[in-house]
């Protein structure tokens, strides 16, 4: 935040101040995108740490008036703003309203590096520049001027442009351009103003205010110069192996998002090899909408079965995954809760087993339940809809193989065929599926929404779309609401207002849960050392039992489905690089390296990169 000095208000203690800096910042964002401000903040305000004597700053240091002698030239007094140009803005622009001219008008305004002399004029020594308003000359790092334009006094606007483009400085009065005033400018100058005789008092504006000058259309037309610039640039006789690169990567991408229809159509038509069979494709797909149903336990028990090991030789993924499984069970969504929301009263303490949080536990020791004859038991929440139990444990769920053919078949119990056909266009049919049908599924269907990426990390967002009709609500298809319990998608949304759905039986597994997991962080902490992301994640999940709403308490942002996006992206990568595939696309990877290349030559005075966004290329 800029400087406060004399004559300026606190933050905080002017609602009227505190609006006009959210549209100053508003309005800097705007102009200027690709700065970072908290690398290389942009002037907001002059500085009442570096200026002459004679200055006196007032309105928010804003204001500028003299308060010296004014006899001759060795009363000027100067001062600079609180911080450079940044070279990423590309284009820099402020204005100076003349409130009076004082005496005799014998104001200086333009540009100065750090460290010139603050008691002489802008322009009058080395690396400072100035437009003055008794003669309408222009200094460049001398005392004598040239002439460049008309003289200004109270009333008028003077804008000062700074192009760090081409290092250019030009200069507008009242909305005018006046033309170039300076060339090849030195990086890192200050927005400065200088004065010399009694009663000149100016007015700075640094994007307070909307400008009088449109600088946004000067900017839009350094803009089309560069994208038209990029778009003429000459690829040669290296197109072809340009295209066959990019479609690989194109590939690459929709195999990672799981587009296993559109992957196999665009390798058709391009000739491209899918380096991962489809089978491994629509696993990944079904543990990820597992997770952004908020179904994490069923996605906890799917990932061990279908790559064995994985969660083991990855004790901080497994320790997320249980943490967002605890607040999924707050949420009511997870199934290892949402079971108990049918069960009868008399059912509620057929849990004699408590669920092994350990890292260690590998694919065979997946159930976290296990029930008498008499009750309905849950693998993490998926309920049999008989009594009987299969060879592989009551209520257990068969996942086919990462490495399994797409001809074999996925299990013969009941709940097998429940979940594992439960996403296939043709689930609604009373026959049994084989894995061959899962391979004719739809993409409006199966696929799931791609994760956004900046600099090639994930980025999460509050508003999805999957082919074009995404919800959070409707990740799970219609013929997927009994969610393998017997409750309804809509009934649990109904329900998810309360704690748990509002079962006693669900909080008492909830609370039951939650000593497990911290057990469980314990148990990492002895193993591989106390780890402070784990406590926090710990410490927000377990707040939310503070509450009596928790959804609209402090920690409550954690029940918003869209935080599930980010541990899906994380499960999914880390199923990837276990298949020796990229756990980023290497399209993604691109983007990024490329977003953060000009990002870097923008910062470094290559000021044409800050008008050649990636972003503007992505159609």
């Amino acid at each position: 935040m800029a400087e406060l000095g004399a004559g300026s208000l606190p933050l905080g203690g002017d609602p009227a101040f505190n609006y006009q800096e959210h549209e100053l910042t508003e309005r800097l964002k705007r102009l200027y995108p690709a700065v970072n401000e908290e690398e290389t903040p942009l002037p907001r305000s002059w500085s009442p740490k570096d200026k002459y004597s004679y200055i006196g700053l007032s309105q928010n240091n804003l204001r500028v008036h003299y308060k010296g002698h004014g006899k001759n030239h060795k009363d000027a007094a100067s001062v600079r703003a609180t911080h450079p140009i940044p070279a990423a803005c590309g284009i820099y622009y402020f204005e100076v309203k003349i409130v009076s001219k004082g005496r005799d008008g014998y104001m200086g305004i333009g540009l100065s590096a750090q460290g010139v002399n603050m008691n002489r004029l802008p322009g009058w020594d080395k690396h400072s520049y100035g437009y003055h308003g008794d003669d309408g000359h222009s200094f460049c790092s001398s005392g004598t001027g040239q002439p460049y334009g008309p003289t200004f006094t109270t009333g008028d606007v003077i804008g000062c442009c700074v192009n760090l483009i081409n290092n250019t400085c030009f200069y507008t009065k009242n909305g005018i351009s006046l033309g170039v005033a300076f060339t090849d400018l030195p990086p890192n100058l200050y927005p400065t103003v200088g004065l010399q005789t009694p009663g000149e008092i100016v007015d700075a504006n640094f994007g307070q205010q909307p400008f009088v000058f449109d600088i946004e259309d000067y900017m839009s037309e350094w803009r089309a110069k560069i994208h038209g610039m990029i778009a003429r640039f000459p690829i040669g006789e290296r197109l072809g192996e340009w295209q066959a690169v990019l479609q690989n990567m194109v590939s690459s991408y929709l195999v990672h998002h799981g587009y296993c229809a559109t992957a196999t159509a665009f390798a058709r038509a391009t000739e491209t090899m899918i380096q991962e069979d489809q089978t491994s494709i629509k696993n990944r797909q079904r543990i990820q909408k597992l997770v952004l149903a908020g179904r994490v336990g069923e996605a906890i028990e799917a990932t061990q079965q279908l790559y064995p090991g994985l969660l083991e030789h990855n004790p901080n993924l497994l320790f997320m995954l249980k943490c967002r499984q605890f607040v999924e069970m707050v949420n009511g969504t997870d199934s290892e809760v949402r079971c108990l929301t049918i069960r009868s009263p008399k059912s509620q303490d057929s849990y004699p087993g408590s669920p092994s949080l350990s890292p260690r536990h590998g694919a065979g020791n997946t159930h976290l339940h296990t029930g008498g004859a008499d009750s309905p038991t849950c693998s993490n929440g998926v309920t049999p809809p008989n009594k009987s139990k299969s060879h592989s444990g009551a209520g257990s769920v068969k996942y086919p193989s990462a490495s399994s053919s797409a001809s074999s078949s996925t299990s013969s119990s009941p709940s097998s065929v429940n979940y594992s056909e439960s996403n296939s266009s043709d689930s609604t049919k009373s026959q049994p599926h084989s894995a061959n049908s899962t391979q004719e599924t739809s993409d409006s269907e199966m696929e799931i929404e791609a994760e956004h990426y900046t600099n090639g990390v994930v980025e999460s967002s509050s508003a999805r779309i999957m082919n074009g009709t995404y919800k959070h609500e409707e990740i799970l298809q219609p013929d997927d609401n009994s969610i393998g319990n017997g409750v309804t998608a809509d009934e649990g949304y109904n329900n998810s207002r309360q704690l748990c759905g509002g079962n006693q039986a669900a909080t008492e597994r909830m609370i039951q849960f939650g000593r497990e997991l911290q057990a469980l962080n314990e148990q990492l902490c002895r193993e591989y050392g106390k780890n402070a992301t784990h406590k926090k994640m710990l410490q927000d999940a377990f707040s939310l039992l503070a509450y009596s709403d928790p959804w609209s308490c402090p920690v409550g942002q954690q029940l918003d489905p869209t935080q599930r996006e980010s541990l899906c992206s994380a499960l999914n990568s880390a199923i990837l690089e276990s298949q020796n595939l990229p756990k980023q696309p290497p399209l993604m990877l691109a983007l990024g390296q490329a977003t953060e290349c000009v990002q870097l030559m923008a910062r470094v005075r290559s000021g044409s990169c800050s008008f050649a966004r990636v972003d503007n290329f992505l159609h």
